[in-house]
């Protein structure tokens, strides 16, 4: 039960966090701060389905419609399965990078006018922002709870 109390709490915070910044979140030049969150399956296999569902709850209230929806929300769902496997946290941050660049970064030039290696560029260092700049004191942070017993781990 506490997977799933879990995994429904950082899919509600990505929504929260993305309505909060959505001014940056969406558009061809965009630090999506809920991205922050990426990190989470290091941590927590729970935050895989947590993530994919905030993803898309906030594509579904905020983005560009059912690609947005559709492919936004898979690449969140592919960044988090291969970040749950990444042996370290600093490599942690690499997949929602890679992955939300190029997928992102790819169909975004539907929308709008931005040639597709600067579309990608865009996202990709919108996610490095996220991701490492405070995706990863996130996680260090969250870890250190851990450790201290102030956060407990899913059965």
């Amino acid at each position: 039960m506490r997977f799933w109390i879990r995994a429904a709490i950082i899919s509600a915070v990505y929504v929260a966090v993305t309505a909060v910044f959505a001014p940056i979140s969406f558009g061809p030049m965009q630090v999506r701060i809920a991205e922050s969150l990426a990190l989470l399956p290091f941590l927590w296999a729970e935050a895989v389905p947590g993530l994919f569902i905030g993803c898309l709850l906030a594509n579904a209230l905020w983005g560009l419609g059912a690609v947005d929806i559709g492919l936004g929300s898979l690449a969140t769902l592919l960044a988090a399965l291969l970040t749950r496997r990444m042996p370290n946290i600093w490599l942690a941050a690499v997949p929602p990078v890679i992955v939300n660049g190029l997928i992102v970064g790819a169909y975004l030039t539907l929308w709008f006018p931005v040639p597709l290696v600067w579309s990608m560029a865009y996202v990709s260092l919108g996610q490095v922002v996220a991701c490492f700049g405070l995706g990863i004191p996130l996680v260090l942070l969250l870890r250190r709870l851990e450790q201290r017993g102030d956060i407990q781990r899913a059965p």
